[in-house]
């Protein structure tokens, strides 16, 4: 039995050399040429179809009307929830309203305790949660 499987893997050992052998190394003139290849490479624009159509914002995405305070925060009639959050965090951070001791915590001023029912201090996660109700649902 040993000799039968001595002749197997013999055969196979004599089968990947003639492979190895075959395949050509590369040289230094063949690997230049394909780095030159890979970092030349233009990413090319989607080509637009005349029938075609954009796709249209759906779910969170959506910009849909808002309630008269939300409005007034944002300088906008209607918008989408994302933007809005977008929008309530840059005023939080450029007034430096995050609490220093907790990140996690936000201190309200007058202006977001309009939007925040009247909160004083407000979650991270809550801020989805509190301008859930200034967004007016549609049918």
């Amino acid at each position: 039995m040993a000799s039968g499987v001595a002749k197997v893997f013999n055969g196979c050992r004599t089968l990947f050399a003639a492979a190895k052998s075959a395949t050509p190394k590369p040289t230094a003139t063949t690997t230049a040429a394909a780095k030159k290849t890979k970092t030349s490479t233009v990413k090319k624009s989607p080509v637009k179809k005349e029938g075609s159509t954009e796709k249209k914002p759906a779910g969170i995405l959506k910009s849909i009307p808002i309630s008269p305070a939300l409005s007034d925060f944002l300088g906008v009639p209607e918008s989408a929830r994302t933007d809005a959050v977008k929008k309530i965090w840059e005023y939080i951070k450029l007034h430096q309203l995050q609490n220093p001791t907790n990140k996690r915590e936000i201190i309200c001023d007058e202006k977001l305790k309009t939007i925040f029912d009247g909160k004083d201090k407000v979650g991270i996660l809550e801020v989805a949660k509190l301008i859930s109700p200034h967004f007016v649902k549609t049918p």
